[in-house]
């Protein structure tokens, strides 16, 4: 009997049955936790990879202009769609849905509609670590540079009957999840001159001084389009109008003074980079420099030594209507240049300047003089037609009038930018400047539009350092002819290409660094 009781007691088989018995609670816990945390972090990806898709979308969209908001809003609704899984909804679609959005009564820039609810921010917390407050909600669609979309709570219920949630109810096993994004747009432009111009089409004390035209009618409607600008600085601690344009901060590195400016303005290869969320801008700087900057793109040499490199080389074609004299040996001055002598003619101005206090034309230029003075001479016409004008079908002519931009680059493709005048002028730059540049087209000035006047009501001294100045939009200009100088004001005559944004060519997609991008 005592045997018998030895070996019960040593005896080892079925030892693992009672092990596993006892663990089994443990391991069908740990099972149901391990399903329930994937099926949680499931839908908490689900949801925050939705917000941050529809924030994306919509960011994309806040580039300052008036119509961003609804713009914003379209994306939301329209432009993407994400699906969630694991909640006790099952499969759910993430979406705004249908119809309008609701504002909020207290804060017009905080929406909702379908599952989605999101505000329109202005700034951000300084730390990532702070919440959003009213404070950076934005107050118009023109001060919005971020948007905060937040998922409605989807309802999951665990299997594990311990609470996930902050509750702390040791037996709750349902709860909710969200998710939360804010995105951003950044735009800028990279390899840009440091120039702003103010808004040319600006509204000012509730009159557009351009005859009610728009920026972007300035690039999508001919008769606007071909308008002649005439560009002026303005002296120190003056105020700046429609029209007038001023300096950027350089980029660093690129050093100090009214020269160092002027470099960057003549060179082919400018190095900034500027945000359209804020530009600083840069005391006034003489005349001088800046207008050498500016004619060395025509084949004209700077004072003294500068621009002398082949960065600074002219454009390929400088058809100015002008006959040097003196040494023909020598990349000619401006002073040594005669404009406009008999049968020599350069682009011309526009009939009359009725806008902008008349410093905009009217668009109308005499095309037909420029084409035989400069190509159907007496002597010896050109075999090529004449360009297109404005339909876009029939030849050019002063009741179908192109750009002057337009002509300038028909001139470069037909190769007769060499042909004489009957003057005897021809397009290609004298062989004694520097070597033409065929990179980048040097007749074309690219600048920031800055809204000057609402932002000199709002406090910025423009002729000062300010900064972060909101620009309208990324402009180029072409440039009709030379700078005459400090004694016209250091005019430049120039015509409205291209603008950066949805009513733009495209153009300007090179200089573009634009990007929407997730900040929380």
């Amino acid at each position: 009997m005592l045997g018998t009781i030895r070996r019960f007691w040593r005896d080892q088989n079925g030892i693992a049955l009672i092990l596993v018995s006892v663990m089994l609670p443990a391991i069908v816990g740990l099972s149901l936790l391990a399903i329930d945390m994937s099926r949680m972090n499931n839908l908490d990806n689900d949801l925050q990879k939705g917000v941050d898709a529809l924030a994306l979308a919509a960011a994309a969209e806040l580039n300052g202009r008036s119509d961003s908001w609804t713009r914003a809003e379209n994306a939301l609704t329209n432009l993407v769609t994400n699906n969630t899984m694991f909640s006790n909804a099952g499969f759910t679609s993430l979406t705004t849905g249908n119809g309008t959005a609701t504002v909020n009564p207290t804060y017009s820039a905080c929406r909702s509609k379908g599952q989605v609810s999101w505000c329109f921010l202005a700034s951000l917390p300084t730390n990532d670590s702070d919440p959003i407050t009213s404070s950076n909600y934005a107050a118009s669609a023109t001060v919005t540079r971020f948007i905060q979309v937040t998922a409605a709570p989807e309802t999951f219920s665990a299997m594990f009957p311990v609470s996930f949630s902050s509750s702390g109810k040791a037996a709750d096993t349902s709860y909710n999840l969200s998710a939360v994004s804010v995105a951003g747009y950044v735009s800028g432009v990279c390899n840009y001159t440091p120039v702003f111009i103010c808004n040319p089409y600006e509204m000012v004390n509730g009159t557009n001084t351009a005859g009610g035209a728009t920026l972007e009618q300035a690039v999508t409607d001919p008769a606007v389009h071909r308008r002649l600008i005439e560009l002026r600085t303005v002296g120190n601690n003056a105020s700046y109008g429609p029209g007038n344009f001023g300096f950027l901060q350089p980029p660093s590195g690129v050093g100090n003074g009214a020269q160092a400016l002027a470099e960057t303005i003549a060179t082919s290869t400018p190095l900034g980079c500027y945000s359209a969320q804020g530009v600083n801008t840069k005391t006034g700087q003489n005349n001088g420099p800046v207008q050498d900057a500016f004619n060395v793109r025509f084949g004209i040499k700077a004072n003294g030594n500068a621009f002398n490199s082949p960065v600074y080389g002219p454009a390929a074609n400088v058809r100015k209507g002008a006959s040097a004299s003196g040494n023909g040996n020598q990349c000619p001055a401006y002073n040594k240049l005669t404009f406009n002598g008999t049968g020599n003619m350069g682009l011309p101005n526009d009939a009359t300047t009725p806008y902008m206090g008349g410093r905009m034309g009217d668009g109308n230029w005499d095309f037909n003089t420029y084409w035989s003075t400069n190509f159907n001479t007496t002597s010896n016409p050109v075999s090529v037609a004449k360009p297109v004008g404005a339909d876009g079908v029939n030849p050019a002519s002063n009741t179908n009038l192109p750009t002057r931009y337009s002509v300038y680059q028909y001139e470069i493709s037909k190769s007769i930018v060499n042909h004489a005048s009957n003057g005897g002028e021809v397009g290609t730059p004298p062989s004694s400047c520097q070597p033409p540049v065929t990179t980048v087209d040097r007749r074309l000035l690219y600048g920031a539009i800055l809204d000057c006047n609402a932002l000199q009501a709002a406090g910025n001294n423009l002729s000062g350092n300010s900064t972060n100045l909101p620009v309208e939009a990324f402009a180029s200009f072409f440039i009709t002819q030379p700078v005459s100088g400090a004694n016209n004001g250091g005019s430049v005559f120039v015509e409205l290409v291209d603008i950066t944004g949805r009513s733009g060519n495209g153009t300007l997609d090179n200089f573009l660094r634009d990007e929407a991008q997730l900040y929380r």
